[in-house]
C-alpha cells in the first residue's frame, strides 16, 4: 500500500458526474479512508496499551479501534439497507461511549475487550460488506439526505473524525507504547515566535449556512440560514504560539484565579495544570509531545489547548494591554475566511493551508501559510470561539444519526473552526461546524480579537426538538382531557406486580425518564434505557441540574415555556437511585442483566427486531423476576420489518394477534399473570389538539428454574 496517497483525499462532490464514476470515487474514498484509519493504528508498538485509557474520560483505544466499523453497520442496519449483523456482540460493546457525555458507559469492568486481531478480523468483514454494497447498489446522482449513499458516506466521513480525535488520543499514550509512522512527514521547522500584532477587519453583513441542495456532505448543524450585522474588529495576525503562550505561563498565569472563568478555574485545580497539556520540561528545556514523538519545544508552532486556558490567556492579554481581547465568534472568523477568498475542499489543487495532511502530518510554523494580511485561516490547528454550539435557523434532523448534534446544544460545547493539519473530508470545509466541551483536549488553538460585537451566550435553554418536547409534555405535563398520566400510572403498576424483590428494575424505553422516576419510588435502583441521546439528556439534566426547560406549540407562532423541576414532581430524594444510559434495545449489551423486574415501555412496535429481543430477555431477568410489556401494537414496515412483527399479520391466512404471539414467544421462559390490563395514553399535540389511544399490559413472572 502506498501511504501517501492516503492523504490529498478530497470528499466527494455529490451533485455532479456520471453515476458510475461517482461510485468508482466513493469506494476509493471508502478504502482510503478505511486504509488512513488501520494506519493510525500501526503507531502501537505495544498493542497492550491499547486497553489501557489514555485520558480517564474516555474509553481504551481497543474502543476506537472498533468503533468505526460497528457505526458503518449500526447506521446500515437502522436505515434498514441491510438486514443481519456481522457480529452483534461487537455492534453493541463498540457502539455507544465516544464522548464524555453522562448516558455514556466508560466502565471499564463492563466490558470484556476482544483482542486486537479480533477486531481486526470484524474490521475486515465490514469493510468486504460495505465494498460490496458500494459496488452493487443502485447509484443516482444528485446523492441527497434521502440517498442510500449518503449512508455510506456518512460512515466514511464519521470514520475521518475519529482519525482525528484517536490521534488526539495518542498523543496521550506513553512514548514507550508508540513507534514512528514512517511515512509521515513531522515539520522540520522551527524559530522563534514572531510578534503578534492586531490587524482592522471590516465589518459586514454576514450570512452563513448551507442549503440542502449543497454539492457536499454535511452533518445535520451545517444546514440553515444564520444572519448577523458584524461590526468591525481586530484580529492577531497570526495564531497564538507557543512562544506568546509562554509569557502567559511565565507570568504565573496558572495560579492567578482572576483571569479564569469559574468553570476554567475548577478544571485548573482539579487537573493541577501548569502548563499546556502537550508541554513538558526537562530541567530548563521545554518539550513538545507529538502523536507518536517528542521535539524540542518549537516556539513559533501554534499552541494547542482547550478553550479554558485559551480565554484565561485572553483575560492576562486585556490586563496586559489595557485593550478587551477574546476569542473570536463564529461570524468573526468566517468574515476572516471570506475576506481571504479561499477554495475549499474539495475545490483546491493544492490544500492553501496545512490541513488534509497535504503538507506535514505534524503542526508548523504560524508563520508559513500566508493569506493576505493573516497566516492559518484554516489549517495547522482548529481555532476555539466564543461561540456555544446551536443550529440555525431551519435546522433539522438528520434521522438516521439523531442525535449528532442536540446534545451537544447546551452552551457547554463551543465550536472549533478551520480544520488542523489532520483535518480531511468534511472536516476540512469551511461549513463544517464541530463543537467540543470546553476542557476538551483537540488539535486545537486559537486566535483573539480585539472586539465591540457581542457574543450572546444564552444561561437558560429551552428545548426546541421537536420530539424530545413531545415526550417532555406527554410525560411531565398535566393530567389531559381527565386522563391520568400514563408514564405515572405504568410505574405505579410494575411497582404493584414487583413482587417480593425490589432491588434493580429497567425501564426500556424511558424517553425522558418520567416512568424510571417514579419506579424510583419503589426500587433501590432503576436504570433507564432509551435508543437516543436526545430523549436520554432531559432526565440527566434533571438529575444534574434539577430543572429541565422547554418550549411548547400551542397555537401556529405562540409557544407555551416550561420547565420540569424535580423538586416540585418530588424527585429529589431519588436522585442516586436512577440512572440513564443509551442503549439499542434490539441488540443490547450484556451488562445489562440481573433485574428483578424488566419493562418493555411502549416500544416494542419500535424496535427493528423485537422478535429477536424478547426470546432472549429472559436472561436479563432474575428467577422469579417479572417482565411488563406495554404495547400499542401499532406495527409499520417504517420501524420494523413484517417478519418481525409480533402480531398484526397473517399466517396460512389466519390472523395472528399480538397478544397471541407474544405468549407463543414467551410460553418456554415465563408465565402470565392476570389478564390483560388497558391504560389510555394521551399525547397532547398544541392547544386544542390532542392524541389519545390504548397501551396494552401484560405482566409475566420467569420460570424458575
Amino acid at each position: 500500500m502506498n501511504h501517501q496517497s492516503l492523504f490529498n483525499t478530497k470528499t466527494p462532490i455529490l451533485n455532479e458526474g456520471k453515476p458510475e464514476e461517482k461510485r468508482i470515487e466513493i469506494l476509493d474514498y471508502f478504502h482510503k479512508t478505511f486504509d488512513l484509519d488501520e494506519q493510525l493504528f500501526e503507531a502501537f508498538a505495544d498493542q497492550s496499551a491499547m486497553y489501557r485509557k489514555a485520558d480517564p474520560l474516555r474509553h481504551p483505544m481497543i474502543f476506537y479501534y472498533g468503533h468505526t466499523a460497528t457505526f458503518f453497520i449500526n447506521k446500515l442496519i437502522v436505515s434498514k439497507i441491510i438486514n443481519e449483523r456481522i457480529d452483534p456482540r461487537f455492534e453493541s460493546m463498540f457502539a455507544i461511549g465516544v464522548d464524555e457525555m453522562s448516558w455514556d458507559d466508560l466502565n471499564t469492568s463492563h466490558y470484556d475487550w476482544p483482542t486486537v486481531a479480533e477486531v481486526k478480523e470484524y474490521r475486515d468483514k465490514a469493510r468486504e460488506a460495505i465494498d460490496q454494497l458500494i459496488r452493487n447498489m443502485p447509484l443516482y446522482l444528485p446523492i441527497g439526505w434521502d440517498n442510500p449513499f449518503w449512508i455510506i458516506l456518512m460512515g466514511i466521513e464519521h470514520e475521518r473524525i475519529h482519525i482525528e480525535t484517536s490521534s488526539v488520543l495518542m498523543r496521550q499514550v506513553p512514548l514507550e507504547y508508540l513507534k514512528p509512522i514512517d511515512c509521515w512527514n513531522i515539520c522540520s521547522e522551527a524559530a522563534p515566535a514572531p510578534e503578534n500584532l492586531l490587524i482592522p477587519v471590516a465589518g459586514q453583513l454576514l450570512k452563513i449556512g448551507k442549503l440542502f441542495n449543497d454539492p457536499l456532505y454535511g452533518w445535520d448543524n451545517e444546514y440553515g440560514v444564520h444572519e448577523a450585522d458584524v461590526q468591525p474588529f481586530e484580529a492577531s495576525k497570526y495564531l497564538c504560539s507557543n512562544g506568546e503562550f509562554l509569557q502567559f505561563v511565565e507570568a504565573g498565569g496558572y495560579n492567578h484565579q482572576g483571569y479564569w472563568t469559574e468553570e476554567g478555574w475548577n478544571w485548573k485545580t482539579y487537573k493541577e495544570a501548569q502548563h499546556p497539556l502537550f508541554w513538558s520540561k526537562e530541567g530548563d528545556e521545554w518539550k513538545l509531545r507529538l502523536v507518536f514523538n517528542e521535539i524540542g519545544m518549537p516556539w513559533n508552532w501554534p499552541v494547542e489547548i482547550n478553550y479554558l486556558e485559551a480565554k484565561a490567556f485572553c483575560n492576562w492579554k486585556s490586563e496586559q494591554t489595557g485593550l478587551p481581547i477574546r476569542l473570536p465568534s463564529e461570524d468573526e472568523w468566517f468574515i476572516l475566511y471570506r475576506n481571504a477568498n479561499i477554495p475549499d475542499q474539495p475545490f483546491w489543487d493544492k490544500a492553501p493551508g496545512n490541513i488534509n495532511m497535504e503538507h506535514f502530518q505534524s503542526p508548523c510554523p504560524v508563520d508559513m501559510f500566508q493569506f493576505g494580511d493573516f497566516y492559518d485561516l484554516v489549517g495547522n490547528v482548529w481555532q476555539w470561539t466564543e461561540t456555544p454550539i446551536n443550529g440555525f435557523e431551519g435546522f433539522k434532523i438528520h434521522p438516521v444519526y439523531d442525535d449528532f448534534s442536540t446534545p451537544t446544544f447546551d452552551t457547554k460545547h463551543n465550536l472549533i473552526k478551520g480544520g488542523s493539519w489532520i483535518s480531511t473530508g468534511n472536516e476540512a470545509i469551511a461549513d463544517a461546524r464541530y463543537a467540543f466541551r470546553r476542557h476538551f483536549y483537540q488539535h486545537a488553538g486559537f486566535r483573539y480579537v480585539k472586539s465591540p460585537n457581542e457574543v450572546v451566550i444564552p444561561k437558560d435553554v429551552y428545548e426546541t426538538d421537536p420530539e424530545v418536547i413531545r415526550h417532555c409534555e406527554s410525560q411531565y405535563g398535566s393530567d389531559f382531557l381527565g386522563v391520568s398520566n400514563y408514564y405515572k400510572q405504568i410505574a405505579e403498576l410494575a411497582i404493584q406486580y414487583s413482587g417480593k424483590n425490589r432491588k434493580n428494575a429497567l425501564d426500556l424505553g424511558c424517553r425522558t425518564g418520567r416512568t424510571t422516576w417514579e419506579m424510583a419510588k419503589g426500587f433501590d435502583q432503576v436504570t433507564g434505557l432509551d435508543f437516543t441521546a436526545r430523549n436520554i439528556r432531559v432526565p440527566i439534566q434533571l438529575q444534574e441540574n434539577g430543572s429541565f426547560n422547554y418550549v411548547f406549540p400551542e397555537e401556529g407562532e405562540l409557544y407555551s415555556y416550561n420547565q420540569i423541576n424535580i423538586n416540585k414532581l418530588g424527585f429529589d430524594q431519588l436522585v442516586g437511585k436512577v440512572t440513564f444510559l443509551q442503549s439499542d434495545a434490539s441488540n443490547m449489551k450484556t451488562i445489562f442483566v440481573g433485574y428483578d423486574l424488566v419493562l418493555i415501555n411502549d416500544i416494542l412496535d419500535q424496535m427493528y427486531d423485537p422478535r429477536h429481543f424478547l426470546k432472549g430477555v429472559h436472561k436479563r431477568i432474575n428467577h422469579g423476576g417479572r417482565l411488563i410489556i406495554a404495547t400499542g401494537y401499532d406495527w409499520s414496515e417504517t420501524c420494523t420489518k413484517k417478519g418481525n412483527w409480533v402480531g398484526g399479520h397473517r399466517d396460512a391466512g389466519e390472523q395472528i394477534w399480538g397478544e397471541d404471539d407474544l405468549a407463543l414467544l414467551l410460553f418456554e421462559t415465563f408465565t402470565k399473570i392476570g389478564d390483560t390490563i388497558t391504560l389510555p395514553l394521551v399525547r397532547r399535540i398544541n392547544k386544542r389538539k390532542y392524541n389519545y389511544h390504548t397501551i396494552e399490559v401484560s405482566v409475566w413472572q420467569k420460570k424458575g428454574w
